[in-house]
C-alpha cells in the first residue's frame, strides 16, 4: 500500500435542509383548520374532537377535510413539462396575424380592381341608392309595403292567458281593473 495521501474531494455547494414553506397568505382560522385536519389524519385527534377544536359541526369538518385532501392531491399532480402557454403572447400573435391577413386581403382587392380597370370590366355596384331601396320595398306592382302587426309584449300575453284561466274564479271588477292597467302599460 502506498503512503501517498488520497486526494481530497473539493467541497461542493452545500445543500440547505428541506424546510417546508410557510404559507404567508393563510389566515389564522385556515391554519387552525389545517392543523386540526392534519392531527386527525395522523391519528392524534378524533374527527369529533377536531370539529370541536375548530368550533364547527362534524359534518362541516368532513367537508373541510375532503376539500383539504382534494387540494393536496391537486398540488401533488405533476406540472406539465415544457414551456407554459402564455395567453397574452398567443393573443398578440393572433392579432398580428389578423392584421397581416387584412393587409393581404386589401392588397388582393386592390389588384382585382386594377385588373378590372385595365380590362374594362364594369364592377357591379354593391351599395344601393336610397331610391333603389324604396322601389324594391314597394314591390313590383308599385303597391306600398304592408305594415306588420305590432308585436305584443310577452308579459301581456301571459296576463291574458292567466285572465282567461281565472276569469271564473276572480270577480269581474278585479279583472276589469287588471285589464285596464295592462292596456295603459302598452300605450
Amino acid at each position: 500500500m502506498s503512503d501517498a495521501p488520497k486526494p481530497r474531494r473539493r467541497a461542493g455547494p452545500r445543500r440547505k435542509p428541506c424546510v417546508p414553506p410557510q404559507p404567508t397568505a393563510a389566515s389564522s382560522q385556515a391554519r387552525r383548520q389545517a392543523v386540526a385536519i392534519l392531527e386527525v389524519l395522523a391519528g392524534v385527534l378524533r374527527p369529533a374532537e377536531a370539529a370541536q377544536a375548530i368550533q364547527t359541526s362534524l359534518a362541516r369538518y368532513y367537508v373541510l377535510e375532503r376539500r383539504a385532501l382534494a387540494g393536496l392531491l391537486a398540488a401533488c399532480e405533476p406540472s406539465p413539462r415544457g414551456p407554459r402557454i402564455d395567453l397574452g403572447r398567443e393573443m398578440a400573435a393572433l392579432e398580428r396575424e389578423n392584421q397581416r391577413l387584412r393587409r393581404e386581403c386589401d392588397r388582393q382587392q386592390a389588384l382585382v380592381r386594377a385588373a378590372e380597370r385595365v380590362l374594362g370590366v364594369a364592377r357591379p355596384s354593391v351599395v344601393k341608392s336610397p331610391a333603389k331601396r324604396k322601389e324594391e320595398a314597394a314591390g313590383s306592382q308599385g303597391k306600398p309595403r304592408r305594415r306588420l302587426p305590432r308585436p305584443t309584449v310577452r308579459a301581456l300575453k301571459a296576463v291574458r292567458s292567466l285572465q282567461s284561466e281565472t276569469a271564473a274564479s276572480v270577480p269581474e271588477e278585479i279583472a276589469d281593473a287588471v285589464e285596464a292597467t295592462a292596456v295603459t302599460a302598452v300605450e
